[in-house]
């Protein structure tokens, strides 16, 4: 098996992993971004950002081509459509093993991103991008006029179905309960929203289109009856999870799996930092994965120059 020593590796090709990627690189330490898939995270797949500093208007994909552009001019060695079989973050150096490599770190960069949780649904899948979202900060504007419904019931639902007020013409929360989760002030201020209608104990079944969404089919669970609802858009909000599959339970995490940094991105381990939406944070964006990823990389460095040290 062949074996590449970096000082730095990055665990993802997101925003957090290429900016990671690029202010290692620039840090003068040897770095490599390995992803189990093509590289660019989730942004690839986003039909066009409107809140990315510089840009009015970019394409998810185009922007993540200029992130690894960029990092490619610095050097960093890509790893893309990597199967992972063990990762050792314990050891020193920290060891990721693939189905070729074996891959030895000085220092470990978490950037593999969160996934929402899906609802799993015929349609779905087909439409993300054409329809179907799970970030209404980043798509919400396409949807001024437009019917849009959202899926759930806690915090993030209701928060979400009233941001998207400001862009709908009549946002339909849905939810599988009859009451909501969500804190008791923000439930009083999406009742007082005119624009939100609520469906109760009900569930989407179905997600219905052609080029776009236009219709959702939903079932009332206590009733067993289904409706076709006419909808432009729909953002489900029942949860998301980390990407920690292969190093779970190796690292500080809170009780939903995110893991837990300091101010630097150091996370309980030495020598190991999580950057972006993997990590506790109270925003998860593409800017904000982004600067997290510049934060880990520089903290990452000052960690390897002072190995260096301790071997003079």
């Amino acid at each position: 098996m062949q074996i590449k020593e970096f000082d730095t590796v990055i665990l993802g090709g997101g925003p957090a992993g290429f900016s990671a990627g690029l202010y290692a690189a620039r840090g003068n330490v040897s770095t490599a971004i390995i992803d189990v898939s093509m590289l660019g995270g989730q942004p690839s797949n986003y039909l066009e950002l409107e809140n990315y500093p510089g840009f009015s208007k970019i394409g998810g994909f185009e922007l993540m081509e200029k992130f690894e552009e960029h990092a490619d001019k610095f050097g960093v060695e890509k790893l893309p459509m990597q199967e992972i079989d063990r990762i050792d973050l314990i050891s020193n150096p920290k060891i990721i093993q693939t189905k070729e490599l074996e891959i030895r770190a000085k220092s470990v960069i978490i950037a593999t991103g969160a996934s929402p949780m899906k609802l799993g649904i015929p349609g779905e899948a087909e439409f993300v991008g054409r329809g179907v979202s799970y970030c209404a900060v980043c798509d919400g504007a396409f949807y001024k006029d437009k019917v849009i419904a959202v899926v759930g019931g806690g915090n993030s639902a209701v928060e979400e179905a009233m941001y998207l007020t400001k862009f709908a013409a009549k946002v339909y929360l849905i939810h599988r309960r009859d009451e909501l989760r969500a804190d008791k002030i923000i439930q009083e201020r999406a009742f007082k929203n005119e624009k939100i209608e609520f469906i109760w104990d009900s569930c989407v079944r179905e997600i219905i289109g052609s080029d776009l969404v236009n219709a959702i089919t939903v079932e009332n669970v206590k009733t067993n009856e289904f409706c076709e609802i006419p909808v432009n858009g729909i953002f489900p909000y029942i949860g998301i999870c980390p990407n920690v599959e292969g190093f779970n339970g190796q690292i500080a995490q809170d009780k939903n799996g995110f893991i837990i940094t300091d101010d630097t991105m150091k996370t309980s381990v030495e020598g190991v930092f999580a950057a972006g939406d993997v990590r506790v944070t109270p925003l998860r964006q593409v800017i904000t994965a982004a600067a997290d990823g510049a934060v880990a990389a520089v903290y990452a460095v000052k960690y390897v120059e002072a190995l260096e040290e301790v071997k003079v």
